[in-house]
């Protein structure tokens, strides 16, 4: 699931998932991180998912998916689109 908040010329996106599935660690990772595993890794909320935020630029296309732990490339049910191979997100 994605969360949106517009401020000026940024949109904070944050990336949510179900706080046990899949388990383990788990990390968004996209062209916003050059495909980075580990940079921006989901944490626990209160209501009992988990969540990474991150600032991005306003009226952008961007690819990106979800890596958890044993190496388990996962798309986003709620993403903007997907084009095969990852979801996609339009800011």
């Amino acid at each position: 699931m994605l969360e949106r908040t517009k401020s000026g010329k940024t949109i904070d996106v944050t990336f949510v998932l179900p706080a046990h599935h899949p388990a383990g660690e788990t990390s968004v990772v996209g062209d916003f991180n050059r495909w980075t595993p580990g940079r921006h890794p989901l944490r626990p909320r209160p209501d009992g998912t988990r969540a990474v935020t991150v600032t991005l630029p306003r009226h952008e296309h961007i690819s990106f998916r979800y890596l958890a732990h044993g190496d388990y490339w996962f798309d986003d049910e709620g993403a903007d689109g997907h084009d095969g191979q990852n979801s996609l997100l339009h800011t």
